[in-house]
């Protein structure tokens, strides 16, 4: 049978091999944890505690600000001992931070509406994972409890889980399959029951054979179909897996539920279950913490706002001069840590740690217009044209050849032959753009 795939894309190493085997650990717990406002898509979360309170773990401690938000909760037992400013290196600005430091083992506040999915109205549940503080751990960090609410006049007819973990090196959410299986098949029946969805696929790419046997086991019987997808990047991009999975093109500026599709990662599932069972608030979560300058890779279940730091330290690292840079993320769509004394946030499904001779020096030569960024761009842009539009700022041109459309993946940066950064000009054309949009508002 074909596997299941969409036009464009690239096949980078994948590299899976350094952590697949390695069976989930879970971390010990650390000794201070700082807490974003900011661990959510949208408004930051307000926070409720000062300097001196003690928290339990799971202590809600920042409430959502916004339709877009999310609360946020102590990840550890302890007492809060200041709220500073801390740089957040996936918008490059600077956010409060809550630091709690931990007095002891954890005493749990939990979500006392909690249990038996089944004896609960949809409007229950998705209050539930609101009061869980569960955003999207695919990285996109989006408040679940705002996708799960569907607008009046739309409806989702398929729930689409993303498996793929196109993203070299990553393999925690392979993990998770193999050994959380069943809960997250109890996930999926959670979000269906909430959201009316009669239907769901679960889209595995096909170089994660044992993930597949084992999700085939959990959903027999279930109205829960796994589906087998070409191994290539960037395949668990959300259009992308759509169109691979039912064929359907989700339009340019639209969202998946404007073709009838809600999606939902692998870990986010896995997280709604825990709140929806047992109303555990998303204090926790798996991470890969791999590449060649990591001793021991492996996967791991951490608390939410550990320092990396002390996430590397339980791994270990080479000598320092062998780095070349650690990523929050993978190596294709990851942000290079300007310092490893930053904390960790909801999003972080991996550290990855690439080394000088993994890291190709690339010398950066003029455009020979050979096509091969719009051969690989899986939106069907033409990337080697928005760079130019986007360097003599003509941004209106380049939002109409579809600049805003561009999913940051770096598939055309990959596939340069002359070796053009393409998706950083994007980037900052995007910001530039949005900003002179803002302005023309006023």
């Amino acid at each position: 049978m074909a596997l299941l795939t969409f036009k464009g894309g690239v096949h980078p190493p994948e590299k899976k091999e350094l952590a697949e085997h390695k069976q989930i650990k879970i971390l010990p717990l650390p000794e201070k944890v700082y807490i974003y406002t900011t661990n959510h898509l949208g408004a930051p979360a307000k926070i409720i505690v000062e300097p001196g309170q003690k928290v339990k773990t799971g202590q809600k401690i920042g409430e959502a600000n916004g339709f877009i938000s999310a609360n946020i909760h102590s990840t550890i037992t302890g007492e809060v001992i200041e709220i500073v400013k801390m740089t957040n290196a996936a918008t490059g600005t600077r956010n409060d931070v809550v630091v709690i430091q931990r007095t002891g083992d954890d005493e749990w506040d939990l979500i006392p509406e909690h249990g038996d999915y089944t004896k609960k109205s949809p409007e229950e549940i998705v209050n539930i994972v609101k009061e869980a503080g569960i955003v999207g751990l695919g990285g996109a960090m989006f408040p679940s409890h705002v996708k799960m609410s569907i607008p009046k006049g739309k409806k989702a007819e398929y729930l689409i889980i993303n498996a793929a973990e196109c993203e070299p090196y990553i393999t925690i959410d392979n993990r998770m399959m193999i050994e959380k299986s069943s809960e997250i098949v109890k996930g999926i029946k959670i979000i269906m029951h909430a959201t009316g969805v009669k239907k769901a696929y679960i889209g595995i790419e096909s170089n994660k054979p044992e993930a597949i046997e084992k999700m085939k086991e959990a959903v027999s019987g279930e109205p829960i179909e796994i589906k087998v997808l070409k191994t290539k990047y960037p395949q668990g991009a959300e259009k992308q897996l759509i169109y691979a999975i039912t064929k359907k093109e989700v339009p340019s500026g639209g969202l998946p539920l404007d073709v009838g599709v809600i999606v939902f990662n692998v870990s986010t599932t896995y997280a709604i279950y825990e709140a929806v069972e047992h109303g555990k608030p998303l204090v926790e979560r798996g991470i890969t913490l791999t590449g060649e300058g990591v001793k021991n890779p492996g996967n791991f279940i951490y608390r939410i706002g550990t320092k990396v730091k002390d996430l590397l330290d339980h791994v270990g690292l080479v000598e320092e001069e062998k780095i070349d840079r650690i990523l929050y993320g993978g190596p294709m769509m990851g942000i290079p840590l300007p310092d490893i004394e930053l904390p960790t946030f909801k999003g972080n499904n991996a550290l990855t740690v690439l080394t000088k001779d993994i890291v190709p020096k690339k010398e950066s030569f003029p455009c020979i217009r050979c096509s091969k960024c719009v051969q690989v761009c899986p939106i069907n842009l033409m990337p080697y044209l928005l760079k130019l539009q986007v360097e003599k700022r003509e941004y209106d041109k380049a939002m109409e050849y579809g600049l805003m459309d561009c999913i940051e993946c770096g598939s055309c940066s990959y596939a340069c032959p002359a070796g053009i950064e393409l998706v950083k000009t994007f980037k900052t054309g995007k910001k530039v753009a949005r900003a002179l949009k803002g302005r023309a508002k006023k």
